[in-house]
């Protein structure tokens, strides 16, 4: 078996509406595609997939992937998340390759905030 590239990552959440919003209005994606038969959802960054929904078969957990998503002002976007009183694990960090800090969205699920060194 050879995997050839990233399908897209999934997070499932308990309330699609709420996750919608906050993967639209705080994290400013956009979605692209629309289920409301499984009430999920998918957004496109660069040449990858994120899919959000209420699956039955998983569950919201702090355990599971965590997507990061590169931004251009890393400043800007801890300042921008912090307005939207998101809950941060921990403190952004810097390492020798990028700057970056983990938040949860509102189900619990992990994402990276990520600014390669330049």
């Amino acid at each position: 078996m050879k995997i050839v590239e990233f399908a897209f990552i999934a997070y499932p959440v308990t309330d699609a509406a709420r996750a919608r919003s906050f993967y639209e209005n705080v994290l400013g994606l956009t979605c692209t595609t629309t289920n409301k038969e499984s009430s999920s959802f998918e957004f496109e960054v660069g040449p990858h997939t994120l899919l959000i929904g209420s699956f039955p078969m998983t569950k919201p957990t702090r355990d599971g992937p965590c997507l990061a998503l590169e931004v251009e002002d890393f400043d800007g976007a801890i300042a921008h998340l912090k307005k939207h009183n998101v809950t941060f694990l921990g403190k952004p960090f810097q390492t020798p390759v990028c700057r970056g800090a983990l938040l949860l969205d509102p189900d619990g699920n992990k994402i990276g905030i990520h600014k390669r060194n330049a």
